[in-house]
Formats: C-alpha cells, structure tokens, sequence
C-alpha cells in the first residue's frame, strides 16, 4: 500500500488565525493526496528536523509582522533549510513568503524579498486588508492582499516567475535550493470566501486553482 505523502502546515504564533487552515485546504483539495498535519508549539508534530524528514512538503502560512514570525521560528532555521537542501519543498503564502528571504528568514531564495506597498508605483497604499491584481501566467486575476511580500531575483540566478503585480514586480515564484524547491507567493490564493464578506470586499471569482498551480509548480521534479 502506497503512503500519501505528509504535508507539514506550521500552526502557531508566528501565523494568524484561519491562514493555517486555508492552506491545509488548499493542499487537501491537490492531486497529490497529501496527509496534511499541523505543526507547532502546541500541536502534536514539531517543527523539527526529525518531523521534516518524514515530510514531502512544509508550508509557511501567512501571520503578522515578519520581525515577530521570524523571531518565533528563527530556532528552526536551520532544520528548514536542511529539509528543503536534502530535497523536501518549502511553500511560503504572505508571511511564509517572507520568511524565505534573507532579511530576515530562511534564506531560501536566490535574492530577497520586500514589502509590495513600499514598492515604485505600487497599485496598494496600505496594510489593510484588500485585493490586488496579479499577471497569473500571463492571465489577468485578482487576489486576496494583505501586506504581503514582492520577490526580487539576483541577476542569471535561476528562478521561475509564475506571477507579477501591475508594476512589474514578482508577486510569486518557484526556485531550487540544493535539491529541493521553494515556492512563495505575496498575495492569498489559498483564500476562502469568508476571508473576502469579513474584510467587506467581494470578488468574482476565489484564487484556489492558482493556489493548486503553485503547489503543482513546487512539487514537480
């Protein structure tokens, strides 16, 4: 009988209430059958090297202010980065997409990563919650924002763009690191509706089959 591959979703303080679930969801509803299990302080997996090692897949959800996430998970640096070196896959949403920067972070990423608000002609003036229009591929999308990160590659580096915002910057990404790959995104595909009627915005149409995309992008090998 073929195991399911694991997937770790950190839960704990360094994300926000509802981004963990939405991207347990979103990695439920995949093609890769994964076992999704939480992982944190207070749940029954760790975030630890001997956790990683049975998992396919970490995932990073979104959560408040990087230096607060940072501060809470920089113990597990290097078992993250160990993991995803050794051929494991990292998936970054908002704040888990910062935390694979460098300044401060994992430092998964073939360049860096920087707020999208403080951005050259950035279409979002603000860190309330609201939605953002992205270049999904080529197609035109609109997503569920919240502060969330733009990705800057170091020149010849090797990095596949997925998606850009308005001005141009990288709003999501996929790269190599050691044997493994990371993917990060700045916006919220993984967003549910309920996310959308509390923040009092409406879209036509939910990101979950970007959301897919990137988990797909992630996992080939």
């Amino acid at each position: 009988m073929t195991r399911s591959p694991v997937a770790l979703v950190y839960r704990g303080p360094a994300s926000t209430p509802g981004c963990p679930e939405a991207v347990a969801a979103l990695l439920r509803s995949s093609r890769w059958g994964f076992d999704v299990r939480y992982a944190g302080p207070d749940e029954d997996v760790p975030v630890s090297a001997l956790a990683l090692i049975g998992a396919a897949v970490y995932a990073q959800p979104g959560g408040g202010q990087l230096r607060h996430g940072y501060r809470q998970l920089r113990r597990h640096r290097a078992a993250i980065r160990g993991f995803v070196h050794s051929g494991g896959r990292y998936l970054g949403f908002c704040l888990g997409g910062y935390l694979a920067g460098a300044t401060p972070g994992f430092d998964l990423l073939p360049g860096d990563t920087d707020q999208y608000i403080a951005s050259t002609a950035a279409t979002v003036g603000s860190t309330a919650d609201t939605l953002v229009e992205v270049a999904w591929r080529g197609r035109i999308r609109t997503l569920f924002f919240q502060d969330g990160p733009y990705f800057w590659v170091r020149p010849s580096a090797e990095a596949t763009v997925v998606a850009t915002y308005p001005n141009g910057t990288v709003a999501a990404l996929v790269a190599g690191f050691g044997r493994g790959r990371v993917g990060v995104v700045g916006p919220h595909p993984e967003a549910t509706g309920d996310w959308f009627t509390d923040a009092g915005l409406c879209v036509d149409r939910l990101g979950v089959d970007l959301g897919l995309d990137l988990v797909d992008a992630v996992m080939a090998a």
